[in-house]
């Protein structure tokens, strides 16, 4: 099951980030490419944190590991997926807690240590409006689910996960990136854990029992980049 969206100009992205720019260089007709014809290529522009992305923990703390060194055994891990969705409906701000989080382990046993765990919120649904994305209220504070702090810390400290994911933009809730803060993207990646935001598909996976593969370009000292991510579910075809 793909769970990555695809990525274009004008995609849904975080406020202080350009959108993405396509030229092409060369075409199949003489005259449709800046620089011959003769073949297809196109040249794009783009910030590293584009579409479904990689967050490695450089992109916020130096020193932390870049996306080169993220290691090939990060990257196929035991899929968890985190279903808040119908709460989140009700809520647009809900955030997840340990009581979704003892529910899961109660159906499925504990959460495996190395996994991957994704929040899913159905806020992928509202792809690809940037406005429905964002869901700003008349005083500019944005509205859109996210992460918790006691639950992240439960999920790397204790049960010690290898990364986590989710639909939304940020690992924050609106109401505190509305206020330019970043505190729980903060904690994962200050952990040298590393994140995938802008993830897709998650009602059509199981909450247990899949793999998922992680897969991204290897840029020498990278920020992030954008990821092609999918599941190996068991039964699915």
């Amino acid at each position: 099951m793909d769970l990555t969206h695809t990525f274009e100009p004008g995609i849904p992205h975080w406020k202080g980030e350009p959108d993405e720019k396509v030229e092409t260089l060369y075409s199949y007709d003489p005259g449709d490419g800046t620089l011959g014809s003769g073949f297809f290529m196109q040249y794009y522009a783009l910030g590293g944190q584009w579409g479904t992305h990689v967050d490695p923990p450089a992109h916020f703390v130096k020193g932390l590991r870049t996306l080169d060194q993220i290691t090939l055994k990060e990257m196929i891990l035991p899929f968890v997926v985190i279903d808040i969705h119908q709460k989140v409906a009700n809520n647009s701000d809900y955030t997840v807690s340990m009581d979704d989080i003892s529910s899961w382990e109660s159906r499925n046993g504990l959460i495996p240590e190395g996994s991957f765990v994704a929040l899913r919120t159905d806020w992928s649904k509202r792809w690809p409006d940037q406005d429905a994305m964002e869901n700003v209220d008349l005083n500019g504070t944005a509205h859109y689910p996210g992460w918790s702090q006691e639950v992240l810390t439960y999920l790397y400290k204790e049960r010690n996960i290898t990364a986590s994911g989710h639909e939304t933009t940020d690992t924050d809730p609106g109401l505190v990136v509305s206020r330019d803060q970043y505190p729980l993207e903060t904690y994962i990646l200050s952990n040298n854990k590393y994140q995938v935001e802008l993830l897709s598909n998650l009602d059509q996976v199981p909450e247990s029992g899949a793999l998922i593969v992680v897969s991204f370009p290897k840029p020498r000292n990278g920020s992030g980049f954008p990821a092609r991510v999918f599941a190996i579910c068991p039964g699915i075809s």
